[in-house]
């Protein structure tokens, strides 16, 4: 059976704490995990937890950590592009509790998976990044999305035609809700800080990378739409990018069959 140890590192002046799933006989690759969003090692609904020991289940090494400010680790919060001192200390110890290792792979959501791919082009160790709904955020961007995906689902939805009909639909304040998403998604936007910095972070970066999106969920589809672009399009369609969907999912994949569908994607694409 996998060992599971707590961990305690330093990052600077501040203490670390991880845990990181180790099989009897691992691989020479291993999995570290970065947290997205303000939550911690655990992850919504164990998810951290679960991918780790499934992971380790299969003979893959596996590594999960608080941020400084974040869980059980010491420090101030920081946002996501603000963490790369974090995760280079993290590697550093996984490297240390799993000797055997040569390279590791790195598998965020969200904003953990942005802060991933923004660091990968800065450490040769990382072999790979897995990546699933990457935060892209812009206000013109969430406003397409939002105004392609939740308003055009909402139309062919039989609840919304009978709240309607019933008279219990807000129709003035879904215009005006509507309207302001329609200025926000025609607005010029003189900075596309993030999708540009994660474009030159992956175009950078030459491992592999997996791709994982959720069908229902927004921050998914901004980036899908993102990469309907054409600069986006060329470099997705290199060899070294796959991409899947999970057509009904949610944000953190919640159900049992979507978290399973998620581990047999990485454990796959780790192997390979």
């Amino acid at each position: 059976m996998p060992e599971e140890r707590a961990l305690a590192f330093q990052c600077g002046s501040d203490w670390l704490y991880g845990v990181a799933s180790l099989p009897p006989e691992p691989s020479v690759r291993g999995v570290l995990i970065v947290v997205g969003g303000p939550q911690y090692r655990a992850g919504s609904h164990r998810q951290f937890t679960l991918l780790a020991r499934s992971l380790a289940g299969a003979g893959i090494p596996a590594m999960r950590f608080d941020y400084r400010g974040m869980g059980d680790s010491e420090g101030a919060m920081r946002g996501f592009d603000e963490v790369n001192k974090d995760i280079r200390a993290a590697i550093d110890r996984f490297f240390e509790e799993a000797p055997g290792m040569s390279e590791v792979l790195l598998w965020g959501l969200c904003d953990g998976a942005s802060a991933a791919a923004m660091y990968a082009p800065r450490d040769a160790r990382v072999a790979g990044l897995a990546l699933l709904n990457p935060w892209v955020r812009t206000e013109e961007g969430a406003a397409r999305a939002t105004i392609k995906h939740y308003y055009g689902a909402r139309l062919l939805q039989r609840e919304f035609w009978n709240k309607l009909l019933a008279g219990r639909f807000d129709a003035r304040g879904a215009i005006r809700s509507f309207a302001g998403l329609l200025r926000s998604s025609r607005r010029h936007q003189e900075s596309q800080d993030l999708p540009d910095r994660m474009h030159n972070a992956l175009s950078t970066f030459r491992g592999r990378v997996l791709l994982m999106l959720s069908g229902a969920d927004l921050t998914a589809q901004e980036f899908s739409d993102l990469s309907n672009q054409a600069k986006w399009k060329g470099l997705l369609a290199a060899k070294r990018f796959e991409r899947h969907t999970l057509p009904k999912a949610d944000h953190t994949c919640s159900r049992r069959e979507w978290h399973e569908q998620l581990a047999a994607w990485t454990m796959a694409w780790a192997r390979a």
